[in-house]
């Protein structure tokens, strides 16, 4: 399979926030790069399989391979108290064994191994087999410029001046973060978080799946060395955007329906596959679809109390009379204008619809790049881990989105202020700027991954080198 051509392995940790952006990068390898690829994979999840896992992708080049590792089960030593990173970092911790054996009996040993950057502990089997390291931001270079920062703050000054007086955390030559944006693992000092920055600094190289035009001055940060205490020591390549091509043969009831509607009229509302609201805030979403007067497709999960991330590697366990906790009558005052999707919808295709003129997104990183690269706005509401900074990039750094102040990690936007904001991005005079901006930057990424484009060179760059690597490491042993 990988006869003649540079070999590398990726490793995906847990979560389809993960899988798709590495499995993009190892497909754009491959076609792009003249790299051959196997892309190992992380998993709690016995019933997945390979075949899915490449239905989903849309892998068919013969120099691409998915590998399965054994899932793993940390169910035992998890309860509530144990967060989603650390869940995470266990799971890559029990899959390493897995991993080294697979390397180890590969025909042909791969030149580097790129991981993502909540796989890190993996460098240790890269650091065995004498690989290349690589990790993969799979999210923005702001939240990557924070992690890599992080180790080198004042532990008795700097976090706890911003975790006790609230003050902006200032990073060299980047936007501040505001104590209210911050990642909630900074928050609690979690020692994963802290050690995942460490290690991303000793790779040999950092690819981010952002793009120049998207963060100039971030990244202009992270490649300035005379930034003392950011830079990393690895040199950063954007590469991005990497995220899911549309399938073309997907046809169903919401695209069909979106085929009756008039171009770039209808806004997409969706919180991604961890997602929840509570009760009343459903309720007050609902009210606020309804008197906004646009049109609307909206994915709704059951409602759960007191927890934003309650589908994050779970399945069950969730009231699915979602229907119960909507307004009396609402589907039926909407019915003309509004289709409510239970629990999934065809999110790419959905964005990719021309008559999409809007997304209320919870603004995961690869969700934000898909609207992105279709030109459509967004109303943000993050939810979980680093949203709340993603929802900065996207509303205050680029001017792609807009927020409501009233979002708060447990209070609850009221209905006129989510109607307002609807309008905003869809149809008021006041989000023309936004729109335009969007759009602006849904050229600069067909630019930046198009052959001699930014992000085109910067991972030509990287396939180079492992192709160096290659060949210097056949010269001694041949």
């Amino acid at each position: 399979m990988h006869t003649g051509k540079v070999h590398v392995a990726l490793v995906a940790s847990p979560g389809m926030g993960h899988l798709i952006p590495v499995l993009e990068l190892g497909k754009r390898l491959v076609s792009h790069h003249g790299i051959s690829a196997t892309i190992f994979v992380v998993t709690m999840d016995a019933s997945l399989s390979r075949s899915q896992l490449l239905k989903v992708s849309g892998i068919t080049d013969d120099f691409l391979d998915v590998v399965l590792l054994p899932a793993v089960d940390i169910s035992a030593r998890v309860d509530k108290t144990i967060g989603i990173l650390r869940q995470m970092a266990m799971m890559v911790h029990e899959a390493l064994p897995s991993l080294r054996s697979a390397i180890l009996a590969m025909e042909v040993q791969p030149i580097a191994l790129i991981v993502d950057m909540f796989a890190t502990e993996a460098f240790v089997v890269a650091e065995e087999f004498m690989m290349f390291k690589y990790v993969f931001v799979t999210t923005n270079a702001w939240f990557l410029a924070l992690t890599v920062h992080g180790p080198n703050l004042d532990k008795e000054v700097d976090r706890d001046d911003h975790i006790n007086n609230q003050k902006p955390i200032h990073i060299p030559g980047c936007e501040p973060v505001r104590f209210v944006d911050c990642y909630e693992q900074f928050l609690r000092r979690n020692e994963v978080y802290f050690r995942m920055g460490t290690e991303i600094s000793t790779a040999d190289g950092i690819l981010v799946n952002s793009f120049y035009d998207l963060e100039p001055l971030t990244l202009a940060a992270l490649h300035d060395t005379r930034k003392v205490g950011l830079a990393p020591k690895a040199p950063v390549y954007p590469i991005g955007p990497l995220v899911r091509p549309v399938e073309l043969s997907l046809r169903g009831e919401v695209l069909r329906w979106l085929d009756m509607q008039p171009k770039e009229s209808v806004l997409y509302v969706s919180f991604g596959s961890g997602g929840t609201l509570s009760a009343k805030q459903t309720i007050e979403l609902a009210w606020g679809l309804e008197n906004s007067q646009q049109r609307f497709i909206w994915v709704v999960r059951p409602p759960v109390e007191n927890d934003s991330a309650a589908t994050v590697f779970k399945s069950n366990g969730v009231n699915n009379d979602f229907l119960d906790y909507l307004p009396e009558g609402f589907l039926n005052r909407t019915r003309k204008n509004g289709l409510v999707v239970p629990k999934w919808a065809p999110q790419t295709e959905i964005l990719s619809h021309p008559s999409i003129g809007g997304f209320l997104s919870h603004c995961g990183w690869n969700s934000s790049l898909e609207s992105i690269v279709n030109g459509v706005p967004m109303i943000v509401w993050p939810l979980y881990a680093e949203q709340k900074m993603n929802a900065t990039v996207l509303a205050e750094h680029i001017g792609v989105a807009t927020r409501s102040k009233l979002l708060a990690p447990k209070g609850v936007v009221g209905r006129d202020a989510i109607a307002a904001m609807i309008r905003k991005i869809m149809v008021d005079k006041e989000g023309e700027a936004i729109r335009a901006k969007v759009k602006m930057l849904k050229s600069c990424a067909v630019k930046a991954l198009s052959n001699g484009g930014s992000s085109y060179n910067a991972l030509a760059t990287v396939a180079e080198e492992c192709k160096i690597g290659m060949q210097r490491r056949n010269a001694k042993t041949g």
